[in-house]
């Protein structure tokens, strides 16, 4: 029985023959095994579509969903990550503005309205930057159904 004895690699062989591709190393794919965004600039977008939000500040009122809406419209296409978190920025925070609508019309009824506004600030505040952490780690982050009511799907 005959071996044959392999020579080693020159530096003449083809990247081809060595299993490697020549040039600088590929991109990273977008989406890691374990389902989390890995793209940098998508992860970014994400975290600004929850954090834009604090458009309240800018505009009261409505500034809550403006925001959020503004970052998902101008983003949406490029990433379909950021369309994913923007829907759902976009969603917690026009439920956190019928939240407190529902407790503006009842504060003058039973006063209970204020503590409704104030739970929903809370919330909003509390879930936004949580949401807004995740998106950053890369993860694809869902507000709790209870709080949420996806008017975009």
């Amino acid at each position: 029985m005959a071996t044959t004895k392999e020579s080693p690699q020159s530096p003449q062989d083809s990247p081809s023959d060595t299993g490697r591709s020549a040039g600088p190393a590929t991109a990273p794919p977008s989406v890691d095994l374990s389902g989390r965004e890995m793209d940098r600039e998508a992860r970014m977008w994400a975290m600004f579509s929850h954090l834009a939000a604090l458009g309240i500040l800018i505009v009261p009122g409505i500034g809550l969903a403006v925001g959020p809406l503004v970052v998902w419209l101008f983003q949406k296409d490029r990433f379909p990550f950021v369309d994913e978190q923007g829907k759902e920025a976009v969603n917690f925070q026009i439920t956190i503005l019928l939240y407190v609508a529902a407790g503006a019309f009842l504060t003058p009824l039973w006063g209970v309205g204020y503590a409704i506004m104030v739970i929903a600030v809370a919330l909003s505040l509390f879930f936004m930057a949580f949401a807004a952490v995740k998106a950053h780690h890369g993860y694809h982050y869902r507000y709790p159904f209870p709080l949420i009511i996806r008017f975009i799907r």
